[in-house]
């Protein structure tokens, strides 16, 4: 027995669909724990076609209307799917983009094993699946010389000093005023330990300036303009600890052996969590500043390394390519 109620959201547009759709609807109705919502497409829209569509085969009025009209395949499905989006908007909406990138290519390389473990269960074939590593990786391997010479510590004035680096961006850190103050006064309070360099994006700052916040004129919070990734990459690699809620970030702290807070409910990259050194922490001062206390209390320990994240994922994604060799799961 289910311990929380079963949202069931069912998407309807042509004609026939609506016929499929009054059998469940009214076996949902009838039952506990279920919450059905209803979302009509308005594909082939009629202008004549009555409200006793809906309610003769026994179907609840839509609780959305996408209203997406007649036109080319290519424009109606890039209608529905910007307007379906916000019904159905996920905490990382861009994982949506995921799902259909996945159902369209042929061969998938995999950053982890957990990610492999992801595509079985949505019943992807094995035979295109080849765990080649992160190819993010790559990238860090190959700019980590020029960030060590690049000195970004030394240029801001932190010099071999212990410093937290910040970035963050995501909606539901930034866009709600109350969210946004709690953070941003938490990080005022953590910078009256040590300085917070907090390089920071285009729109947390629109956000910060309609708060009319301002760094307190003690403590060390720096608020920086945007960062080119090596500088950046610079900073991380310094760092006693990072503070953030992007995705790449977890990647790199946890190559870099950096600890790393990431300020969400849940991540698309847990291999960071379970072998790397990220934490999800939520968006509390109490919850941050503990853990931040921890991770600068402890002995930065070296990196445990995560298989294929090693700087040759593009090699390898070449090989399986030219049919050269296979990293089939």
């Amino acid at each position: 027995m289910r311990s929380t109620p079963l949202t069931l959201l069912s998407v309807v547009g042509a004609r026939p669909n609506f016929r499929k759709l009054a059998p469940l609807a009214r076996a949902a109705a009838g039952r506990r724990g279920i919450q059905h919502a209803i979302v009509h497409t308005g594909q082939h829209y009629d202008a004549e076609m009555p409200d006793t569509f809906f309610a003769e085969p026994g179907i609840p009025s839509p609780d959305h209307n996408l209203e997406a009209g007649s036109g080319s395949h290519a424009a109606q499905t890039a209608l529905i799917m910007q307007r379906f989006e916000p019904v159905c908007l996920w905490t990382m909406p861009e994982e949506i983009n995921r799902v259909v990138t996945d159902r369209l290519a042929d061969p998938l390389f995999s950053p982890s094993w957990d990610a492999v473990e992801n595509l079985r269960m949505e019943g992807v074939p094995a035979e295109r699946v080849h765990m080649g590593g992160n190819i993010m990786v790559d990238t860090l391997v190959a700019l980590l010389p020029r960030a060590r010479e690049a000195g970004a510590a030394r240029r801001l004035g932190v010099g071999d000093r212990p410093f937290v680096f910040v970035t963050l961006h995501r909606p539901n850190n930034v866009d709600s005023p109350a969210t946004l103050r709690e953070l941003l006064d938490t990080l005022a309070e953590l910078a009256t330990k040590l300085p917070v360099l907090f390089p920071v994006h285009p729109r947390t700052r629109a956000r910060v300036a309609e708060l009319g916040w301002t760094p307190p004129l003690t403590g060390s919070l720096r608020l920086l303009d945007p960062l080119p990734y090596v500088e950046t990459l610079s900073l991380v690699e310094r760092a006693s600890l990072v503070i953030t809620d992007s995705g790449g970030l977890q990647e790199e702290t946890s190559y870099l052996g950096v600890p790393c807070l990431t300020v969400r409910p849940s991540t698309e990259r847990p291999v960071t969590c379970s072998l790397g050194t990220n934490r999800l922490v939520k968006a509390e001062r109490g919850v941050i500043l503990a853990a931040a206390g921890e991770a600068l209390g402890n002995a930065r320990q070296e990196p445990r390394p995560i298989e294929r994240w090693d700087g040759r994922t593009a090699e390898r994604i070449l090989e399986v390519l030219l049919g050269e060799a296979s990293y089939q799961v």
